[in-house]
């Protein structure tokens, strides 16, 4: 991400491409939901910056929930589509968590609070969501999101923060730097359980084998492994990202699908399973048929 690259412009890159990928056109969004862990500014909506880099004239909202604001926002587009309120919806996200990790420590206690954002990096995702032609077909093997679940345990907010531009620290420099304890995240996440993600697959019937690919989001390898274990699923069906690129929040998900439908490992027909964890913390999942 160049210096003047903004989180709007890594969302709008790629919208621009699925959009062209669909040969749609900006007249043919009904609404545009930026769900992001960045943003361009605390006021107006990033969306809005999206919205016209794309040229669009529909309605725009943010969505934000930390690392699981990409899978919230998919949530909050099936919704709107299943209520009859709109029926073509671009989800995107554009992540620039780089710019606030602390490069320069000046002592131990700092760095150990600043070491998790060392695998922060910077990207942009987005997808398509539109109404069924016939959604009874969804129970006949058509495309589509057949499930979601979430859960969160907000107590444990004050584990991981990024506090500047709210009303806590309005002007505090200091409070522009990702500030986290590690080992407590990791207790959160472990607090969270799995019953949500046991939940969603028994009320479909389903179990983590009936996957092609289970993405996961990956602050660590070491974590991925540690929930692998923890929630049952098995390790050949996870979809390896942290290595390459880094922890790239809310884009994980999106990006973890990308390499496994590039790679062969799912396409049409396939049922996949997007987990995601957030930092506040909570955790969620959808099952998508592809």
């Amino acid at each position: 991400m160049s210096p003047t690259e903004q989180a709007s412009d890594l969302a709008a890159n790629a919208a621009a491409k699925v959009l062209a990928e669909c040969g749609l056109q900006a007249p043919d969004v009904d609404l545009l939901v930026f769900a992001s862990a960045s943003q361009d500014m605390v006021e107006p909506a990033t969306g809005h910056m999206v919205a016209a880099k794309l040229g669009l004239s529909c309605p725009v909202m943010d969505v934000k929930n930390a690392c699981n604001s990409f899978l919230n926002g998919m949530e909050v587009a099936d919704a709107l589509i299943a209520g009859g309120r709109y029926g073509r919806v671009l989800v995107v996200t554009g992540e620039s968590p780089s710019r606030a990790v602390r490069w320069s420590v000046p002592d131990f206690p700092t760095f150990a609070s600043s070491f998790p954002g060392y695998t922060m990096s910077d990207g942009g995702a987005a997808v398509l969501l539109e109404a069924a032609v016939d959604p009874a077909a969804a129970a006949d093997g058509a495309a589509g999101i057949l499930a979601m679940g979430f859960t969160a345990r907000s107590s444990h907010w004050s584990v991981g923060t990024l506090a500047a531009g709210g009303s806590a620290f309005p002007r505090d420099p200091e409070a522009s730097y990702f500030n986290m304890d590690g080992e407590k995240l990791k207790d959160a996440f472990l607090d969270l359980g799995s019953d949500i993600l046991d939940a969603t697959l028994a009320e479909m019937h389903l179990a983590w084998t009936d996957f092609a690919v289970v993405c996961v989001h990956q602050v660590s390898a070491p974590y991925r492994q540690i929930f692998a274990e923890g929630a049952g699923v098995p390790a050949e069906l996870l979809v390896h990202s942290v290595e390459d690129f880094g922890n790239l929040a809310s884009v994980s998900l999106p990006l973890q699908l990308k390499l496994a439908v590039d790679s062969g490992r799912a396409g049409p027909g396939d049922l996949v399973a997007l987990v995601g964890l957030g930092g506040g913390v909570s955790l969620g999942m959808a099952v998508v048929r592809l």
